[in-house]
């Protein structure tokens, strides 16, 4: 797994929306309204003059989706859907607000005992000390570190 940014700045403005959850832009910070998230591309035929991220900041990800070329069904919905001139009916599901309220509700849902240590039982598998899995072994390349914190 290579995540990768297209010049040191770019890479450095992710990290810091990630981190410090604000951007940046001619040395005045702005903080990023809540919720918010960072999403991140990579075009395998582009990737001259990039920059592969250190193993310590893959961590930040949440995971890492491969998009397989689209097949013949999926590119004539693709040419339907961008060239018919209709437009996209989009429906919002949930707001800002709402997500922040079930951020709240969801940290005072007890967590018992024994669900708490499968939790830490399954965060050390994912690391190269404690793979005695062979397909953990195989497709797990990093184990899980940030995300094990904030349960």
């Amino acid at each position: 797994m290579k995540s990768i940014a297209r010049h040191p700045k770019t890479q450095s403005a992710l990290l810091e929306a990630m981190q410090e959850k604000q951007v940046t832009v001619a040395h005045t910070s702005h903080q990023l309204e809540e919720p918010f998230f960072v999403m991140a591309t990579q075009n395998p035929l582009e990737m001259e003059g990039t920059y592969p991220l250190p193993e310590a900041q893959l961590d930040r990800f949440l995971f890492k989706l491969r998009v397989p070329y689209p097949g013949r069904d999926d590119l004539n919905d693709i040419l339907d859907r961008t060239t018919q001139g209709t437009p996209l009916q989009v429906q919002s599901v949930v707001n800002g607000a709402q997500i922040l309220e079930m951020r709240q509700i969801v940290r005072t849902v007890p967590v018992a005992p024994h669900v708490q240590e499968y939790v830490v039982k399954l965060t050390l598998a994912t690391h190269p000390e404690g793979r005695d899995n062979p397909l953990a072994r195989k497709y797990i390349r990093y184990g899980s570190s940030r995300a094990a914190r904030r349960l």
